[in-house]
């Protein structure tokens, strides 16, 4: 008996026939599987901000989380207070300021980082980078202490520099484990899906969009002549689709009028990263997502591209597969922006500065 058979026959009323469709029974084993599965502390850093609040709001509904640890420096009680009354199991601590850092991270599975300031019109990289640096180099040094085999995945921006910097600040503790440091890229697909979907017609869950290479700007590489269902977009159209998804950010800072940026899609898109994170920790197989993680697939010592999640963490890392002139020609393009933030979080960390939590 196959398995939608048997789902079949486990759920039909007597008398009563029931037809269970593909995704039907997908939604179900996954159910079953967070039932059955071991539960997750996930700590979220910078739980009071913008992006911080919606997230931890999702993961609170995430049934794979059993605990939720929220910090931030400012502000974090009265999150915590106030996502306590969701009546879903996950139990609720919060931490605040460097000196309770120690209480959030201890026995986490997995740490989400959106610490850091959000970027505002007329900030530059700099301003951006200078700030929130140091945030993400604290930060890092507190989960080498106090939960080094937890997965670490970073959204504090720029994530081209801080993932290495944590990865920098990991070596040096001797704790690095390339497997579970992930940056999270996922905006840019669920973008990408997004638009795509509107040219063709259908639903976003039905659309299928690899984004590779960065997490900003002109580094962000869809991967359009992949995408599914297809749809054929001559050149031209095909680089402006490209341009949105790349200024898709500056797109939602301008729109805000100096009030934000873009916090509630990255929260959705964060929230959906860590369920695939806690799934793959659970057992569940072919979990993929595109991540910014160390990769050899280029000769950059960092990239985003589809990899498949295990229970260690990044159990595959996909290739590039054939890319058309217009993404080769992207490709060539990016690597020097990139490979220049890489190392400037890379000297970041090599200059001594402190962290700051």
């Amino acid at each position: 008996m196959d398995r939608i058979a048997r789902l079949e026959a486990h759920l039909r009323p007597i008398d009563q026939p029931q037809v269970l469709s593909e995704r039907e029974v997908a939604s179900i084993e996954r159910q079953q599987t967070a039932m059955s599965a071991p539960k997750a502390k996930v700590a979220v850093l910078g739980a009071g901000g913008g992006i911080g609040q919606p997230l931890a709001m999702l993961m609170k509904m995430n049934p794979l989380v059993s605990d939720l640890s929220l910090y931030d420096v400012v502000g974090t009680p009265g999150v915590a207070a106030d996502l306590a009354h969701i009546d879903t199991a996950a139990k609720v601590t919060c931490a605040t300021g460097p000196e309770e850092l120690s209480k959030a991270l201890y026995g986490c599975h997995l740490v989400i980082i959106p610490a850091g300031v959000p970027r505002k019109p007329g900030m530059t990289r700099d301003d951006l980078f200078n700030i929130n640096a140091g945030i993400v180099q604290g930060l890092c040094e507190g989960i080498s202490k106090y939960c080094p085999k937890a997965w670490v995945a970073i959204i504090s921006n720029p994530v081209n520099s801080t993932v290495p910097i944590a990865a920098e600040v990991f070596k040096k503790a001797g704790t690095y484990d390339a497997k579970k440091l992930l940056g999270v890229s996922k905006l840019d697909v669920c973008r990408a899906k997004a638009f795509w979907a509107e040219l063709a017609g259908v639903i976003p869950a039905k659309v299928d969009v690899p984004v590779v290479g960065g997490h900003a700007g002109v580094t962000i590489l869809p991967l359009l002549s992949q995408a599914t269902p297809k749809v054929d977009l001559a050149k031209d159209k095909a680089k402006a689709l490209m341009e949105r998804i790349q200024n898709a950010g500056t797109e939602v800072v301008e729109a805000k009028a100096g009030k934000g940026s873009a916090t509630l899609s990255m929260a959705y898109a964060a929230a959906e990263f860590g369920n695939s994170c806690l799934r793959a920790m659970a057992g569940e197989s072919n979990i993929t997502e595109c991540a910014y993680i160390e990769s050899n697939v280029t000769d950059l010592p960092f990239f985003a591209t589809k990899v498949t999640l295990g229970p260690d963490g990044v159990q595959d890392v996909g290739s590039l597969g054939r890319l058309n002139e217009l993404e080769q020609e992207n490709l060539e393009a990016l690597k020097a922006e990139l490979r220049g933030s890489i190392q400037k979080g890379i000297d970041f960390v090599a200059s001594g500065k402190a962290g700051s939590k």
